[in-house]
C-alpha cells in the first residue's frame, strides 16, 4: 500500500512538473509600427495631458 503511493505521488509531481513545459502553438502576427490597443484619449489633447501632469513636475 505504501508502495503503491509513493509510486502515484511521484507520477503526480512528474505530471505537474512536465505539465509546466507546455507552450501554446497559437502565433500572433503584429504589424511594425502599427498600434492596435485601446485608443487614449489624452495623446490627442496636449492641454488636457499637461493639466494632468501639471503637480508632476521637478521641484
Amino acid at each position: 500500500m505504501r508502495r503503491k503511493t509513493i509510486h502515484t505521488l511521484v507520477l503526480l509531481f512528474a505530471f505537474g512538473a512536465l505539465s509546466g513545459c507546455w507552450e501554446s502553438t497559437n502565433v500572433t502576427f503584429h504589424e511594425p509600427g502599427v498600434y492596435l490597443g485601446p485608443s487614449d484619449d489624452l495623446s490627442t489633447d496636449e492641454s488636457a495631458l499637461n493639466d494632468r501632469f501639471a503637480n508632476q513636475q521637478d521641484r
